[in-house]
């Protein structure tokens, strides 16, 4: 348990700050938009913010209100007191996105256990709104488990976004106390390979490190999310957003997030794995990886290439 010690080195960040970060908060603000960048207080906002290099910029939208139905020990966003949906939500979201010029997209949001849906007819009508506005706007979307409800998983295939991930987040015995006692291993397993099954849509899913996890249990993790036909996935360190939260075991050295890459990619053949202590689901590199793959109909091993040379890898 690291309560009280100094986070290491290779953990520090720069605030966020640039033009483009401001010019996108301010567009954001104007239409009453969430991200979990800032809901979630992600190290990383600035650099995707501000796109770097030239780049355009990407932010992850955070759908259906800021306020989640869960309470899971490792989130920062806020439990609780939930709220009506906005019906404008989709068309303000497209709005955004076209405004600022992005070109990519992650669309997330928080689990609305109290709707019928859990929110997955909004958040199916936003992909459709992006898509409507601009076809060859790339959408990725993060979606919760909706409680496994097929119709629910069904409704964001149907939608056509580029990819769909899902977070497992840790190994099958920390789920509890890691997440909310309402999200299982398995059922995120199972909303995993109903994707696969239906669709030849990518998949894609995240876990942190330096929760407590053993090592063999992040190699059977991987196993099994190879099982259900994951094509990419990410490892970032968990970093403890207050003291009211789940402690931070371990700080784990650059070098094991290395390792893990490797035998991601290497052993178990994921299409890509991004890993380092301050890596995040939707993190820049990944999503230049589905760009490679995807708009310029790269092979994998060349779309690998590519993420890490313009992501700085």
């Amino acid at each position: 348990m690291q309560r009280g010690r100094r986070k290491p080195d290779w953990l520090k960040s720069r605030p966020p700050s640039g033009s483009r970060f401001t010019e996108i908060k301010a567009r954001l603000r104007e239409r009453d938009l969430h991200t979990v960048c800032e809901e979630a207080n992600c190290p990383n906002m600035g650099e995707c913010w501000s796109g770097g290099d030239g780049g355009a910029g990407t932010a992850t939208f955070m759908l259906l209100g800021d306020r989640c139905s869960r309470g899971c020990n490792f989130c920062d966003v806020e439990t609780g007191g939930m709220e009506p949906l906005d019906p404008d939500e989709p068309e303000n979201v497209a709005d955004a996105v076209g405004e600022i010029g992005l070109d990519y997209v992650v669309l997330t949001s928080v689990d609305r256990d109290d709707l019928d849906d859990g929110g997955s007819r909004q958040f199916a009508e936003t992909i459709r709104a992006i898509k409507r506005r601009d076809p060859d706007i790339l959408v990725e979307t993060l979606i919760p488990d909706f409680n496994g409800d097929p119709d629910a998983i069904d409704r964001i295939v149907d939608a056509g976004p580029d990819v769909i991930a899902h977070n497992v987040e840790t190994v099958e015995r920390l789920q509890w106390p890691v997440r909310d006692r309402r999200a299982t291993y398995e059922q995120s397993l199972a909303v995993l390979d109903r994707v696969d099954r239906e669709s030849d849509i990518h998949t894609k899913t995240s876990l942190m490190l330096g929760v407590g996890e053993y090592d063999h249990e992040v190699y059977r993790t991987l196993g099994d999310l190879r099982e259900v036909g994951v094509d990419i996935v990410t490892f970032g360190q968990y970093l403890q957003p207050s003291r009211s939260h789940l402690d931070v075991f371990d700080y784990v050295h650059p070098d094991v997030f290395e390792t893990w890459r490797a035998v991601a990619e290497e052993e178990f053949e994921f299409l890509y794995c991004a890993s380092g202590p301050m890596v995040r689901s939707s993190y820049k590199a990944g999503e230049l990886f589905v760009e490679a793959l995807l708009r310029e109909g790269s092979a994998p091993e060349e779309a690998r290439r590519h993420a890490r040379a313009a992501g700085g890898d």
